[in-house]
């Protein structure tokens, strides 16, 4: 064997050995730290979640929902959860404008109701360290206030003369007429209260790997009530009785 060869091949190899191992070393500590000090540890006391809620009474986000949970034993929790959401009339259809606008035809008011619930959870599945899911029933109920507020609508009396006030089937007959809803949160000031009261059950679908964290799907049913009818849609039957499929996206934290 030629000795500059030989010279050359060492060295060469050297360093790709050392290359190697360094990527080694690398890989490790990457993995070290990602397995951080409570990764499959899942023994928590608190829990502090929120979420988004979409259901088949509200619009493209129905509400938004704050849930503190306390631990009772080993698969069971306590819990308290406040609720925000726009309740919708399922006969609402969306039209739109000659300007371009959209608005919802033969609405005279919003509902927003605000659930504080009470609650209990039970987990019937608890997942693996660093993988799977844990499965969890839960059920809560509380009162509903409920915020009644005027729907507002952009109405042409003619040709230049326009007039933002709620709807009503009585004056407001022409739909051609109507050029868009009125300014955000306009009418407030006017609404009116309902109480009422809620109760929902439901199945938590929890994902993530770390105790301190938790990200997951809630899907549930929620049946609320009120001691009056609602009037959302004049025109049609209003109800005092509102019931929706709905599911929730959460994130949160645990101590």
């Amino acid at each position: 064997m030629n000795p500059k060869i030989g010279l050359y091949f060492r060295p060469t190899r050297m360093k790709k050995l050392n290359l190697i191992l360094t990527l080694i070393l690398f890989f490790l500590s990457i993995e070290s730290w990602a397995q951080r000090e409570d990764a499959g540890n899942y023994d928590y006391d608190k829990e502090y979640t929120f979420g988004l809620n979409k259901n088949t009474n509200g619009g493209l986000i129905g509400g938004f929902v704050f849930k503190s949970g306390t631990r009772i034993d080993d698969n069971q929790f306590s819990f308290w959860a406040i609720e925000l959401s726009n309740v919708k009339n399922p006969k609402e259809v969306r039209f739109n404008t000659v300007l371009g606008n959209s608005y919802i035809f033969g609405k005279s008011n919003y509902l927003y109701s605000i659930r504080p619930q009470y609650g209990r959870e039970i987990i019937l599945f608890k997942k693996a360290p660093n993988q799977g899911v844990q499965v969890s029933a839960l059920a809560a109920v509380g009162p509903t206030f409920g915020l009644i507020a005027p729907y507002y609508i952009e109405y042409a009396i003619n040709r230049i003369e326009t007039v933002r006030e709620q709807y009503d089937p009585e004056i407001h007959q022409s739909r051609f007429n109507i050029l868009g809803t009125g300014r955000l949160f306009e009418g407030l000031g006017q609404s009116e209260f309902a109480f009422g009261a809620n109760l929902k059950a439901a199945m938590s679908f929890e994902f993530g790997v770390f105790r301190s964290n938790v990200t997951g799907l809630e899907l549930g049913y929620m049946l609320e009530g009120f001691t009056k009818e609602i009037p959302l849609i004049p025109t049609v039957e209003n109800k005092q009785l509102f019931q929706s499929v709905y599911f929730t996206f959460f994130y949160g934290f645990r101590q």
